[in-house]
């Protein structure tokens, strides 16, 4: 049964409150995008597999766990999810990294996918697709359904924050997938955008209007 999961640290709330404030500029905002998805990323990763070493500590012999192996690969989706990678890299340096492009269709508020590009083995991996803001759920269902179309099978999202229109259309399209997300808020304005939210994620982290 898939994980459907509000990661309420302290931490975690605290930073994005920062990031919602309309005072906060771009440098400190990319800083707080980045940590808040190292501490997503943690929680994503609880359930990964580990196995039994042998470690000569400088005192003795100490029988402790590593990771089994198991591969992992990063999708963000194009552009605000670059912000999110990385801190995530920072915690798994071994992930490999691929990008789906989308953007918004501004009449129909539809999902447009203009790129995609995947590490060749992504059957293989654990797929963690990246997105700050859940709000329709179309991009982010769409960007899963184009990584499960090449084969991969086992795949999460992890998003700074959500609507509940998005967090329920993306649990329904995709049931299977795993949901991090840091809060859930109120409600989308009948233009698509989260409320009270934090504006135009990409345009906060990327400096643009």
């Amino acid at each position: 049964m898939s994980v459907v999961e509000i990661v309420d640290h302290p931490l975690i709330q605290h930073k994005i409150s920062l990031m919602r404030d309309v005072n906060t500029g771009t440098n400190e905002f990319r800083a707080l995008v980045s940590e808040v998805a190292m501490l997503l990323c943690y929680e994503a990763t609880r359930d990964l597999p580990t196995e039994e070493v042998e470690i000569q500590t400088p005192i003795a012999v100490a029988h402790t766990k590593v990771l089994a192996g198991r591969k992992l690969a990063l999708v963000p989706i194009l552009r605000a999810g670059l912000g999110m990678v990385d801190g995530m890299l920072n915690l798994i340096p071994a992930a490999k990294v691929g990008h789906i492009g989308m953007y918004r269709d501004e009449n129909t508020l539809q999902p447009v996918e203009y790129y995609c590009k995947l590490p060749s083995d992504i059957s293989e991996r654990e797929v963690i697709v990246l997105d700050p803001m859940l709000a329709t759920g179309g991009s982010a269902g769409d960007a899963i359904t184009q990584v499960k179309k090449r084969g991969a099978q086992h795949i999460k999202f992890i998003g700074l924050i959500a609507a509940p229109e998005g967090l329920k259309a993306l649990h329904e399209a995709h049931p299977d997938v795993d949901i991090y997300v840091g809060a859930l808020d109120e409600k989308l304005n009948e233009n698509g955008y989260i409320v009270p939210g934090l504006g135009d994620a990409g345009d906060r982290i990327f400096g643009t209007k």
